[in-house]
């Protein structure tokens, strides 16, 4: 997981990830987001392209995750649950 989340890093006009997130609730929503970076161990930030603002993901929350190329989506991204 973090192999493709590094490479959205590093290519971000290039790559984003989609996946399955769920939240403190137990919320499932799919999310696309473009990485940022790395904050602490378990966490990343990134740009979510349904909300259009910086978001933190915790990993282990995180399930599905899949590199997609960039030019497949637009903002904002209807946020599917």
């Amino acid at each position: 997981m973090r192999q493709i989340i590094n490479k959205s890093m590093q290519c971000y006009d290039d790559w984003v990830i989609e996946f399955t997130y769920h939240d403190s609730k137990g919320i499932r929503s799919k999310r696309v987001v473009s990485p940022i970076r790395f904050i602490g161990g378990d966490r990343f930030l990134a740009l979510c392209l349904s909300r259009e603002e910086p978001r933190q993901f915790r990993l282990d929350r995180c399930d599905n995750v899949a590199l997609k190329p960039a030019w497949d989506y637009v903002m904002p991204l209807a946020l599917n649950q």
